[in-house]
């Protein structure tokens, strides 16, 4: 393989179109927020001239970097890590009450921080997390059009393909990026529309369901997870409150809703490993006694998980429940992202914290009150683990606890 010219690919360029798109279906005149690593410039170019081409009003990037990030960790002094800028987070909050669109675009190091003093890394999360709650409530109750997606970074590239060269491992991890995005397809846009016309069909069989319950079983998990009152399940493009369609995520394989904090019992064993601001954390294993998580432990990043969960009293409860066949095109591809945009639609998964209210049905009309009441998460953090797997079993319970086969092997029934 050849060095790939970013500036000149045409396929980034197709990711770009779908991503302002079917992504975050940008409306003429509205203003758009992109956040991405420095090293994903040329995506975020194209991304911006695709937006000025569909109306935007203004598009505004904020850059991340690795190096300042780990001169923080290297030479900061302690108190820095209780710091962070909230100013910046007040500031794109206000922006979204505005009507600005979202557009996140990740890629970086999964390792990053993985030799870096972990009381830090946990103190730093935790401060970004308070911080960072402005803009998380808006995006939960999915007050704008919202997308991410992913650029190819180097040492993500590098942790995914080992054994390439440098240039290899990057041209090789764009492919799977564009494979799994959809597009490498002759029209992106209208696969995207297939696909979604899918998952809305996985949805409707299972709010006419209704179920009170699902019962998790295999190999290392025995999980029962009550669902919320008037729950409702998601999938792939959905309406935010400003009445815009967009796809939050690309890719996405997943229909989705919101479990009862109240409601789970058992135990449950990650199955791919978690990449958490810089963390790698693998082997999660927890158990829930009345929805809370009352042990934990994993085999690597265990400290910065453990923070993790005294984040706030939400923290160790759950905030979103995700069904994803083994079959999925991500799964189907035996790779190990390293990055949960990716990871999490090759398998079944939870999410530690808030909750989504749009996944009640009439949720936009409802106050945080209700939705609490109604059995959804309150916490400053969201954070999605793998725990599906091809021996994964699922059944959905009524009210009486009989059961109906959702799963099977890991499959839809």
């Amino acid at each position: 393989m050849t060095k790939m010219n970013w500036d000149e690919s045409h396929a980034l360029d197709k990711l770009a179109q779908l991503s302002i798109k079917t992504g975050v279906a940008l409306q003429p005149g509205q203003d758009l927020l992109i956040t991405a690593p420095m090293e994903a410039a040329p995506l975020v170019r194209r991304l911006a001239h695709h937006a000025y081409k569909a109306g935007a009003g203004l598009v505004t990037p904020f850059y991340t970097d690795p190096e300042i990030t780990l001169a923080r960790y290297q030479h900061a002094a302690p108190e820095s890590f209780d710091k962070t800028t909230d100013w910046l987070f007040e500031g794109m909050a206000a922006a979204f009450d505005k009507n600005t669109a979202r557009l996140a675009v990740v890629g970086e190091d999964p390792m990053l921080l993985s030799g870096q003093n972990p009381e830090y890394v946990g103190r730093a999360n935790q401060a970004m997390s308070k911080a960072s709650s402005p803009l998380r409530e808006r995006i939960t109750r999915f007050d704008i059009n919202w997308n991410i997606i992913a650029w190819p970074g180097l040492q993500w590239a590098k942790l995914v393909f080992p054994q390439m060269s440098d240039a290899d491992a990057q041209i090789a991890l764009a492919e799977a990026i564009f494979n799994a995005s959809r597009v490498n397809t002759s029209d992106p846009n209208e696969a995207w529309a297939v696909h979604n016309k899918n998952l809305r069909a996985r949805t409707e069989w299972l709010n006419k369901k209704n179920f009170a319950a699902l019962h998790f079983y295999g190999e290392g998990t025995e999980l029962t997870v009550g669902l919320a009152d008037g729950h409702e399940w998601m999938g792939g493009a959905s309406t935010a409150r400003n009445g815009v369609t967009c796809n939050p995520n690309i890719p996405s394989e997943e229909v989705f809703t919101t479990p009862h904090a109240l409601k789970v019992n058992g135990y449950v064993t990650s199955t791919k490993p978690l990449s958490h601001q810089g963390t790698l954390i693998e082997d999660i294993a927890v158990t829930f006694k009345d929805g809370v998580i009352t042990k934990a432990s994993a085999s690597r990043g265990e400290d910065v998980f453990l923070k993790l969960l005294d984040t706030d009293e939400g923290a160790r409860r759950l905030g979103e429940v995700a069904l994803v066949p083994h079959g999925s095109p991500i799964s189907q591809s035996d790779l190990l992202f390293y990055n949960t945009l990716f990871d999490e639609n090759a398998a079944c998964h939870i999410a530690l914290g808030q909750c989504y209210s749009k996944c009640f049905q009439q949720g936009d009309k409802l106050s945080n009150d209700e939705v609490i009441d109604r059995g959804g998460n309150s916490s400053m953090i969201h954070v999605d683990w793998m725990i599906g797997s091809q021996s994964m079993n699922i059944d959905g319970l009524d009210g009486a606890n009989d059961p109906t086969p959702v799963f099977r092997n890991g499959e839809w029934a």
